[in-house]
Formats: C-alpha cells, structure tokens, sequence
C-alpha cells in the first residue's frame, strides 16, 4: 500500500476521508431534506411549523450520547421496551423461514412508528443541557410540548398484519424456488446479503437491503423494515406510491424484486 503522505502535519488519507463523508452526508441530506421525515420547521411532517427547531438529523441520530443498543448508526431516541405480535403468532405453513424477535434496525423504525412515544422524543436534544438518557419530549421556550396529533402511520405492536420483518430471507435455497437469489458480500469481515436491482454487483441504495442476525445457527441475511424502506430517501413519494420505498411499487415491482411469482 503506498505510503500516506503528510501535508501540513494532515495525511492525504484523512482529507480524502474527510471529502467522503462531506458527500455522503450532503446526499443524505438532500434526500430527507422536505420530506415527511424532516420534522424539523422546515420539513412538511405534521410536526412542522410548532417546531422549536430547523434541524433534521436531530430527530433520530446524534454525534454524541446515543443509544448503543440500537443497530442503527448513533440513534437519538431510546428504543421501545414494547412487546410485538409478529406474524410468527399467525402459524402459517407456506413461511419457510423462521421469524424472529423484532429487533435489528426495525425496532428502531418503530421506536416511532408503534405509537409509544412521541416522535420528537430524543435522547440528546439541540443545544446545551438537553441530554436525557432515557429520552424526552423536544420542549419550546414557553414551557410546552410541541407534538401534536397521532404520528402516522401509527404501526402499533400487533405486527400480524404486517409484511413479516425479522425473517430468514429464502433465497436461492428455498426448496420450491420461490425467491430471487441472493448477492452477497463482505464488509469489514461481516457477510451481507442484498437483492440487486440493477446487476452490477454493488450495494447500493436502491438495492433491497437484507440484514445479518444469527438465529443461533450464524450469520444469515433477515427482511426488515429498511428492506423495503429506505429512510433517507422520499424520492418514490407520488400520489401513486408509498413514501420512502426503495422503488417504485408500480406492477408490484418492489414485491417482484424479491418474490418469482
């Protein structure tokens, strides 16, 4: 590996670095930037103008403080303690693989989204002297809370009719073939699973995402929330299709990614 060279006492690597994660992080941005996940008092969520606050990160991630028994990078909010129904409950004979408990990024999509907590609820609040490890309600300068109404979509923890999250994915295995094959990588020496959308063998963010749990057997790739849905990016949002998909549904092709029907 060539040797990094030191210009002003600061490595080439650490500017190159640095360059990345600017233009990554303004990508980020200008894909969440509006929309209903922009709960800031420039977003268009429900929260919008009672807000005390423009910033949009705020909501769900911090640089400091954060909730590290989350599987999400620095999550601002502390995870829901709730008890899920999931669709294990059901006992359907035509699900292959096994469903687990809900956890993996989904526990975080719905430490909003089950209803429990406000959405502005967050560990570590704008400014000085807002931190609460246990999470509390965004608080404006006249004392009162500024979350109003019901989140939506209020998911709830009866999660039976709802597409299973935290399932074995089938892939290329299951016996009746059922299921697009898998592609498959490592990162830092973890095994990760996608579906690709458009074949070049990256993992990208139009990519159905998969996830590593072990279910005791090993790392194996599970369908969460974030398979489907992509947080950061409401660029699928039309009078016709669902908010922050990873694609467009039209002709069921989000379902058809990774189900041969």
């Amino acid at each position: 590996m060539e040797t990094l060279r030191t210009i002003k006492g600061v490595t080439a690597g650490i500017i190159a670095s640095a360059a990345v994660m600017v233009m990554m992080s303004t990508l980020a941005f200008a894909g969440i930037s509006g929309s209903k996940h922009d709960l800031g008092s420039g977003g268009s969520s429900q929260l919008g103008a009672n807000m005390t606050t423009d910033e949009i990160c705020v909501f769900c991630h911090t640089p400091h403080g954060s909730d590290t028994t989350a599987a999400v990078p620095l999550w601002n909010k502390s995870l829901p303690g709730t008890a899920y129904t999931t669709y294990a409950s059901l006992g359907s004979t035509t699900i292959a693989g096994e469903i687990m408990s809900v956890g993996s990024v989904s526990v975080a999509c719905l430490s909003c989204h089950d209803g429990t907590q406000a959405m502005d609820v967050m560990i570590n609040k704008p400014g000085s002297g807002g931190y609460n490890a246990a999470g509390s309600e965004l608080v404006g300068p006249d004392g009162t809370h500024k979350m109003t109404g019901t989140p939506i979509p209020v998911i709830g923890s009866d999660l039976k009719n709802d597409h299973p999250v935290g399932i074995q994915y089938g892939g290329n295995t299951h016996p009746a073939g059922e299921y697009t094959a898998l592609t498959t990588a490592s990162i830092n020496g973890k095994s990760v699973w996608w579906i690709e959308d458009t074949v070049d063998a990256k993992r990208g963010k139009d990519e159905i995402m998969l996830y590593t749990r072990d279910n005791g057997g090993g790392d194996e790739p599970f369908v969460e929330c974030a398979s489907c849905h992509d947080p950061h990016n409401d660029s699928t949002a039309s009078a016709t299709s669902v908010a922050f998909l990873r694609k467009s549904n039209a002709g069921s092709a989000l379902c058809l990614t990774c189900h041969i029907k």
